[in-house]
């Protein structure tokens, strides 16, 4: 398959929207661990202090998301410059790894997904007998 610039331009908007939602959900989190923090100082409870420990290994999830996001964007522009230059065995290797870096950021926005997901079950559990 003969890789045009078209190609890798396509991820363009994918990468773009991804990291919209990534830093949609890295703000969400942030505002969530200052309100628990907050109350943490007023209680004391060793619960919040339990919810902000999980909230910060999702936090850190996320800054790899995005970290990897970006790696993938650069990758995909550099993938440009080299057919651009007519590098096509360059482009196309630096091209499959900028396909990795995204799936793998894909594969730890799942992961932290899966947490969230968790987190809100067990946030739920005492209304189970509602």
């Amino acid at each position: 398959m003969e890789l045009s610039l078209s190609i890798p331009a396509l991820l363009f908007p994918a990468i773009s929207l991804t990291m919209l939602a990534y830093n949609a959900r890295y703000l969400a989190i942030a505002a969530l661990i200052r309100q628990l923090h907050q109350k943490f100082q007023e209680t004391e409870s060793p619960e919040v202090g339990l919810q902000v420990k999980k909230l910060r290994k999702r936090l850190s999830i996320i800054k790899n998301m995005q970290a990897v996001a970006i790696v993938s964007f650069l990758l995909a522009v550099i993938t440009m410059f080299l057919i651009y230059v007519e590098l096509r065995f360059w482009a196309n290797l630096i091209f499959g790894v900028s396909l990795l870096a995204l799936m793998i950021s894909l594969i730890l926005s799942l992961i932290e997904v899966q947490l969230s997901t968790k987190a809100l079950s067990i946030q739920l559990k005492d209304m189970d007998t509602l």
